[in-house]
């Protein structure tokens, strides 16, 4: 993982919040792997979750084993972008 130091950040905690597409993210894990912020985490999708998603979405996530990334900790991302660009699914976005 990457050291807070090592990145060059343009925000201020919680200025800015990473969004996970459901309907894209396979939970290949990408983000949480980047992220030296820790604001990342795999785990199991829930019916609330699955109710958004598009019947693909849903057929993606079954193949995946029901598990996806979500934002744990939304205040502590700085974005620094680094998870959007690691994304292989382009399921995140910073607003």
């Amino acid at each position: 993982m990457l050291s807070p130091a090592s990145t060059s950040c343009g925000e201020t905690p919680s200025a800015v919040r990473p969004l996970i597409d459901r309907n894209r993210c396979e939970a290949k894990g990408e983000c949480v792997r980047v992220c030296p912020y820790g604001v990342f985490e795999l785990r199991a999708l829930g019916a609330a979750d699955k109710a958004g998603m598009s019947m693909l979405g849903r057929l993606k996530a079954r193949f995946h084993g029901n598990q996806q990334a979500f934002v744990a900790r939304p205040e502590a991302c700085h974005a620094c972008g680094l998870c959007v660009a690691a994304c292989p699914e382009d399921a995140i976005a910073l607003a």
